[in-house]
């Protein structure tokens, strides 16, 4: 897993890419703390397991893994 960080608020998190379809996301934070878009979804009666990202982590993984810094692969 690679670790990736989100420039928005600082969360961090470790990503896997399987295929380009499949992502695995662990987290490292509690992004629902610190996590603006997490955090009001949670507040607006989201539970917090269910939020399994933001708009500005998803775009950063893309990213990521466009520019080849996020390797994808079937290997661990």
């Amino acid at each position: 897993m690679q670790e990736v960080g989100c420039r928005t608020c600082g969360t961090r998190v470790l990503v896997k890419k399987n295929s380009l379809a499949h992502t695995s996301v662990q987290w490292t934070t509690d992004a629902a703390v610190t996590c603006e878009e997490i955090s009001s979804r949670v507040a607006g009666g989201e539970y917090a397991a269910c939020v399994t990202h933001c708009g500005a982590l998803r775009a950063l993984i893309e990213r990521a893994v466009r520019e080849g810094l996020v390797k994808v692969s079937s290997d661990d």
